[in-house]
């Protein structure tokens, strides 16, 4: 366009041109107001997105700390998990404990620009406005892993229409950035893995790697991480455990992206599409694996309240003193309730992602349970079922009457959680009862697995009734670490710890408490005194005497080894009369007892009822010089990012003096060497120094053992869940027989592996002990006799 000189002369021209500008100027005003206000607008919209305007939005505390809960980790002393609590089964994984196949893995199928954008993939974004604008599902989606990990950090909320999709959208890109500017992408890519669920109770990847393939993340092979980020499409849909082939046919997609993209050879993924998935599934269940009554003994031990007398029954008031002793006492009873994080909450088990260390020995713990399952399921349990089938409702003695059985079988009806619900749905007893007698599909127990069948409700207890239970503990008695704790056959099908919870009449293994009062007087292990009944004065002016089950020795002079050896009554009464029951009991409360005990003269025939864990707590004060220390659970605890918080101290007190420990010591070695123990010697060739006592209650409904050695406590508690149910003589129904081959075998076992470093020397000597402990044979003395070594049965 030429420029006109004379155009500053003409003025038409001048008024001509700034038309023109004004023509061009309208259009854009009208186009940068647009742009202005629509960029304000955009800017408005996010801003009110970010503050939270339109939906929740999280804070910088939350994107710097998101909440995730955490599974809490208990170890054994020898560094093996344990087991697990948890509302979700997850564990966090460091980013180095990641297989790079997982990660190469994910960016391919999920996010192939990962590394070079700041939260939002623009190239997805088309994919979504398509989707959106023509309503096509398969348009695909374009969410990066920051924004899929944003949707797992802060779930959404349900939707009612499509705008509402639009804002939760828009509010993930918002929060993704903000993880973008907060994390690293390894950070990024870490807290991913750890957040995604891989159902199955598989939370996270290090739960998911263990629960399908038995392994950890950083040992993941390369197919195995295919399949796992394959579901991450969705776990629901593409479940290996119920659709084993879509979710063959979804790893071999993953494979083909990471071809794709230069992550694999072709050849090496058409070769690995050919593999099965290889699942080894490790089913999550707290009733399977190691040691399941320990791990419940410890979730209910530390999230245990504070005791309070209106949440017991009157029948139960022993239960809570014991509780509010162990309240005041023991640090780790109420461990939650007791002690706060920094933000004034008290600790959860089940999200805060703790580690327990515990003081259990995986080794032991596994000999545990195995000897308490080669005795029962392969021995002891099938005499018990050749006695019974001559029983006229068995398994109960034939001694119960039949009304005796029927009250039983209406209180095991009362006590079970068929009756809860059935009676909650309003049905009375009689109909309850009826019910229970119709047969229904249910899975058994047998000793050689599970079994299908059809059984009623009622025929299934007496059936669980028929099996002996047993519970076991072993201790070192100079640390009170525990190292192993059975409470029972198979925690799945009998629930009942016997160890801690269970409490029955502990026989002549209460015999060593009286004993020691002697020892303390100033007598010794071969001091003899008169084989004869011995009479006591009761309260109400009658006497009582005891009576032995053998005429062996009977009017002679014995030793004090020789009465206990063979737990003769009327030594034990001979000693209780150079003291009193009182003091016994005192003696048993300073050596961690603190069940009832009555004070009768009676008492040394083990009537009352007592734990396994306090009999094994109380034997360590023979084997640790006469320091008593309490059994101990727990090493120490800390958070889920590796901070100690809690550390157990040896809780120690002094009992008796090393004198009269090394003296006890000696008594009970003669248990084993000469009396009813001496099985351990013939049957299980353990000839190193033992000291042990066997306990055997009246009508042989309990069997005990309790056996020490100079670095090893552990008892022994063997039978049926009700007393009525019983083995009918002394041959099978004594401790010997019932509860010494369970400690038999462990001893085996432990002395067998050679990394644990068990040694078998004797107790040590005290300083000024020239006490001879060489104590003359008793003439006629017949305990060279290995073929047969009863008990002294507690006669009333």
């Amino acid at each position: 366009m030429e420029i006109d000189p004379n155009a500053e002369l003409n003025p038409g021209n001048e008024e001509v041109s700034k038309s023109k500008i004004k023509t061009y100027k309208k259009p854009l005003l009208i186009f940068w107001s647009i742009f202005i206000v629509g960029l304000v607008c955009v800017v408005l919209f996010f801003a009110g997105v970010s503050n939270g305007t339109f939906g929740f939005m999280p804070s910088f505390e939350e994107l710097e700390n998101p909440k995730s809960s955490l599974a809490t980790e208990v170890y054994t002393a020898d560094g093996e998990l344990l087991g697990k609590f948890y509302f979700q089964n997850r564990s966090f994984v460091e980013h180095d404990e990641l297989s790079p196949y997982l990660i190469d893995a994910l960016i391919a199928t999920e996010d192939v620009r990962f590394e070079s954008h700041s939260g939002i993939d623009l190239r997805g974004l088309g994919r979504v406005f398509k989707g959106l604008l023509t309503g096509d599902s398969s348009a695909g989606g374009g969410s990066t892993i920051s924004q899929q990990l944003a949707k797992m950090l802060f779930p959404r909320e349900e939707f009612k229409n499509k705008l509402s999709i639009v804002f939760r959208k828009f509010r993930e890109w918002v929060i993704a950035v903000k993880l973008e500017r907060s994390y690293t992408k390894e950070e990024i890519m870490t807290m991913y893995f750890n957040k995604y669920d891989f159902l199955n109770l598989a939370v996270g990847i290090k739960s998911a790697a263990n629960v399908y393939f038995n392994t950890t993340p950083d040992s993941l092979k390369l197919e195995q991480a295919a399949m796992l980020v394959g579901m991450a499409k969705n776990s629901s849909y593409y479940n290996p455990l119920r659709r084993q082939e879509l979710t063959k046919g979804r790893r071999n997609t993953v494979l083909s992206q990471m071809v794709k993209y230069g992550y694999l050879e072709n050849q090496v993924a058409d070769s690995l599409k050919q593999l099965p998935l290889g699942i080894d599934y490790q089913k999550v269940d707290h009733k399977r694996g190691m040691a399941p009554y320990f791990r419940e003994y410890l979730r209910m031990s530390l999230t245990a309240k504070k005791p309070e007398r209106k949440n017991y029954p009157s029948w139960n008031m022993q239960k809570f003193k014991q509780d509010s002793l162990e309240w005041e006492i023991n640090p780790f009873y109420g461990w939650c309730n007791k002690n706060q994080k920094a933000d004034g909450t008290p600790y959860n088990i089940y999200k805060d992602g703790l580690k327990i260390y515990t003081t259990l020995d995986s080794r032991m713990q596994k000999y545990a349970e195995q000897a308490v399952e080669e005795h029962l399921g392969l021995d002891l349990q099938k005499g018990f079922d050749r006695e019974k089938e001559k029983h006229r409702n068995p398994p109960f003695s034939d001694d119960l009457s039949d009304e005796a059985f029927e009250h039983q079988m209406d209180l095991s009806i009362r006590r079970s959680e068929r009756h809860r619900v059935l009676k909650k749905k309003g049905l009375s007893f009689d109909q309850i009862k009826e019910n229970f007698k119709k047969p229904v599909k249910m899975k058994i127990f047998t000793w050689k697995g599970e079994r299908d069948t059809i059984i009623s409700p009622m025929d299934s207890m007496l059936y669980y009734k028929g099996f002996l239970r047993a519970g076991f503990m072993s201790m070192v008695p100079q640390t009170g670490e525990v190292r192993a704790y059975v409470g029972g056959p198979n925690y799945k099908h009998f629930m009942y710890d016997m160890v801690t919870l269970g409490k029955r009449q502990v026989g002549s293994t209460i015999k060593p408490f009286l004993y020691t009062l002697a020892m303390q007087e100033g007598l010794t292990p071969c001091d003899k005194v008169p084989n004869i009944p011995q009479t006591f004065i009761l309260p109400d002016g009658t006497p009582w005497t005891s009576r032995n089950s053998t005429e062996a020795h009977s009017g002679e002079m014995v030793t004090l080894k020789w009465g206990l050896a063979h737990s003769v009554n009327n030594i034990s009464g001979w000693v209780l009369k150079q003291t009193n029951p009182e003091a016994v009991v005192s003696m048993a409360r300073k050596m961690g007892v603190v069940s009832k005990i009555e004070a009768v003269p009676s008492i040394y025939l083990g009537t009352s009822d007592i734990s396994v864990y306090e009999m094994v707590g109380a034997y360590g004060s023979f084997a640790n010089k006469g320091v008593y220390i309490k059994p101990r659970f727990i090493t120490k605890i800390e958070d889920s990012k590796g901070n100690l918080i809690a550390q157990s101290v040896p809780q120690k007190t002094e009992v008796m003096n090393e004198r009269t420990a090394y003296l006890m010591a000696n008594l009970l070695q003669g248990v084993v060497r000469e009396g009813t123990g001496r099985r351990l010697r013939f049957k299980y060739h353990l000839y190193n120094p033992i000291g042990g006592k066997t306990g055997t209650t009246q009508n042989h409904s309990d069997g005990w053992f309790m056996g020490i050695t100079p670095e090893l406590v552990s008892g022994v508690w063997v039978g049926a869940e009700d007393r009525s149910i019983r083995f009918e003589g002394i041959r099978l129904g004594q401790g010997a027989n019932m509860a010494l081959p369970i400690w038999g075998l462990y001893m085996q076992k432990v002395y067998g592996d050679k990394t644990l470093g068990m040694k078998k020397g004797d107790f040590e000597k005290p300083r000024g002990v020239n006490i001879n402990l060489d104590c003359e044979a008793v003439s006629n003395d017949n305990s060279n006799n290995t073929t047969e070594d009863f008990d002294d049965e507690d006669f009333f």
